[in-house]
């Protein structure tokens, strides 16, 4: 049976952000990513808090990719319980990014918006599940250690 929705994201756990200040030379697209995760900090703290970029959701409405395609991406922060083992909420801006559906409504579009933020809680349980949080957690400390270690600038490790 073949999946009608397709997430993908890049994970960055909140607690491995050791440094707020952003490279002086950083481009004006990492500038601001560096700033909505700052933001996040400052608002959501980093304990049982990450950070998703990079991400997508796609849901498929028919059985061909050029005809009922809805794509969104999303930035932001998921929530998880005390022991990081259960998704409790999602903080998620989306934003419709193509379509090739052309039915497609205004009011339809917000009831996706929200669907993707359910749809993101569903598959981060299944991130935690298959180990690939921890491993996350994990390559992002030895990034800052490696880099403490050096003396060097990693920024924000993105």
């Amino acid at each position: 049976m073949s999946r009608n929705v397709d997430i993908t994201f890049a994970c960055l756990p909140l607690r491995t952000v050791s440094r707020l200040d952003v490279p002086l030379d950083a481009s004006p697209k990492f500038r601001e990513q560096c700033e909505r995760i700052k933001s996040a900090i400052e608002r959501h703290g980093t304990h049982n808090t990450y950070y998703l970029h990079n991400a997508r959701c796609v849901y498929c409405l028919t059985n061909r990719d050029d005809v009922g395609m809805v794509e969104f991406t999303f930035e932001g922060t998921v929530f998880t319980d005390e022991n990081d083992q259960k998704t409790e909420r999602c903080e998620l801006h989306v934003h419709l990014s193509r379509e090739t559906c052309d039915w497609l409504t205004e009011p339809v579009v917000e009831w996706f918006k929200e669907t993707v933020i359910k749809a993101v809680a569903v598959e981060f349980d299944r991130y935690i599940a298959a180990g690939d949080l921890q491993q996350a957690v994990q390559r992002m400390e030895r990034i800052r250690a490696e880099s403490d270690k050096h003396g060097g600038y990693v920024g924000m490790y993105l």
